[in-house]
């Protein structure tokens, strides 16, 4: 079972999703790995898709 946590950062933002933190005011629970984010979610802050999150080394 993989348990290392990802991040990724919005291209047009720059807003990093944490999947350890998730987004939990989208209903996006702490742990949730980023291919189980639902296709249709946005960045909240700009409103793009998941297609313009990429994965950054931290």
């Amino acid at each position: 079972m993989d348990t290392e946590f990802k991040k990724l950062e919005c291209i047009v933002c720059g807003l990093i999703y944490d999947e350890a933190l998730g987004w939990p005011d989208d209903g996006i629970e702490p742990g949730t790995k980023w291919e189980d984010v639902p296709e249709d979610w946005l960045c909240p802050e700009c409103g793009v898709g998941k297609e313009d999150f990429d994965m950054i080394e931290i």
